[in-house]
């Protein structure tokens, strides 16, 4: 019996530690994200806004462009790549890693990209 409860204690400390890992991502607006992608790179964002577009299916991966209605032209809209999706509308809550300059070749260049992103509803 007592192993039982050990599993589950052992389940909710993990349950703990990815709420934990989530938190620790930096929260940015996309603005920020922009002025701050040489220091970001490599490192966890999450990003609240609003999903613009959505191309699903593209080199295995979902391809969302997210905005929050800060930054200027050229700096007013995130591309996120993931293996979840969201519909055009959806106020989401974006966690991923930053990538520079990403280039998928055949033309398709990022200088700003959150790839492997989960993806919440925002509330």
């Amino acid at each position: 019996m007592q192993r039982k409860y050990l599993g589950l204690i052992a389940g909710l400390a993990c349950l703990g530690s990815v709420s934990a890992f989530a938190a620790a991502a930096e929260q940015k607006t996309v603005e920020a994200l922009f002025a701050e992608k040489a220091k970001l790179s490599g490192h966890e964002v999450q990003v609240k806004g609003k999903v613009v577009k959505v191309n699903n299916g593209v080199m295995n991966r979902n391809f969302l462009h997210i905005q929050d209605g800060t930054g200027k032209q050229g700096s007013n809209d995130v591309t996120v790549t993931s293996e979840e999706t969201a519909n055009i509308g959806d106020e989401v809550i974006i966690t991923g890693t930053i990538a520079v300059d990403k280039d998928f070749g055949a033309g398709y260049t990022y200088p700003l990209l959150i790839e492997k992103a989960k993806i919440a509803k925002a509330k």
